[in-house]
């Protein structure tokens, strides 16, 4: 059983197997940034995600691959057909730009599956990604959470506009599955509901 959970038609479910591969660039040693003597935690956006040599070391076995944004960006002549097949997803780190896939591909819904990787649970980032790609691009398609997901964040992701989780290794599906369940009506109006409650319900 895989740690993937699904919604289909509203519906959550741990996905028993993942036909999908992840493909990460190769590992380099990262240099730490400082800014006003703290250090920074996260990636800032107009950061470079990859060199050109670890884009081309990349190894993209058979199948039906998640591509780095820079390893799409860089090498997508080499995977038009797989694209064409429904084997080609693409995902994007948090401080990489929505905007940045829009303006190469205007059409996401080529896409069968565009993920966004959350480094670190406390960034707030992949929210307003999953938002965009939803509202201003349109996106119908699976979207989906990796990395740092908890089941603190399964109903706010939801909320924004994934509908796929990846929970992080070391912790339960079954208990984030029951989170998606923690509250039977929200009061604020967001992406997969534009209305708040006072306008969804009338009063007697």
């Amino acid at each position: 059983m895989s740690n993937l959970i699904k919604l289909n038609a509203g519906a959550a479910s741990i996905v028993a197997e993942d036909s999908w591969q992840l493909v990460r660039l190769p590992a380099v040693q990262e240099e730490v940034k400082k800014l006003a003597g703290k250090v920074v935690l996260f990636k800032l956006t107009g950061v470079d995600s990859a060199s050109a040599e670890q884009i081309a070391a990349t190894v993209v076995p058979a199948g039906k691959v998640l591509l780095p944004l820079s390893v799409w960006l860089a090498r997508k002549a080499e995977f038009a057909a797989r694209l064409a097949a429904g084997e080609v997803g693409v995902w994007l780190e948090t401080h990489e730009l929505v905007e940045t896939l829009a303006e190469d591909q205007p059409d996401l819904n080529v896409f069968p599956l565009i993920a966004v990787f959350i480094e670190r649970f406390a960034d707030g980032r992949a929210y307003s990604s999953a938002a965009l790609l939803r509202t201003r691009f349109g996106f119908k398609n699976e979207l989906r959470a990796l990395g740092d997901v908890l089941r603190d964040q399964l109903f706010f992701l939801k909320r924004c506009g994934f509908d796929a989780f990846e929970i992080r290794a070391d912790r339960s599906a079954e208990d984030a599955l029951a989170s998606l369940k923690d509250f039977s009506e929200p009061y604020q109006g967001a992406t997969v509901i534009d209305q708040p409650l006072w306008r969804r319900h009338a009063r007697a």
